[in-house]
């Protein structure tokens, strides 16, 4: 008789540890974007309770998404900014360059052109 008991309170302790392993993991990427402050981190949280239902076969996505952010240097990308600044100053030499080109061009009528391009 006392096995019996034994058997059921193991079952049942079992059974409360995996379920609240399973809900203390699956909040695992929603602390990581807690401590780093991740703008998402409200989304994290929510595909995470939606990671329960799909038996957290997103849930290692939702971990890389938290990891990915950082307070410092934000997504990483610093190089596309740079990048991007480049861009700006290739495009202002570009559009001087074009101005150049155009005031050395003679004025004439524009249907002239036309017709001589035909």
């Amino acid at each position: 008789m006392f096995l019996d008991y034994f058997a059921l309170f193991l079952l049942i302790f079992t059974v409360l540890v995996l379920f609240y392993g399973v809900i203390a993991i699956h909040d695992i990427p929603y602390e990581i974007a807690e401590k780093r402050n991740h703008p998402h981190r409200d989304a994290i949280h929510v595909a995470g309770w939606v990671s329960l239902f799909t038996l957290h076969t997103i849930w290692p996505f939702l971990w890389i998404w938290a990891t990915l952010w950082r307070p410092e240097r934000g997504w990483g990308f610093d190089e596309s900014e740079r990048s991007r600044r480049d861009t700006g100053r290739e495009l202002d030499d570009l559009s001087a360059r074009l101005d150049a080109i155009e005031k050395t061009l003679p004025v004439g009528n524009p249907d002239t052109h036309d017709e001589v391009t035909r």
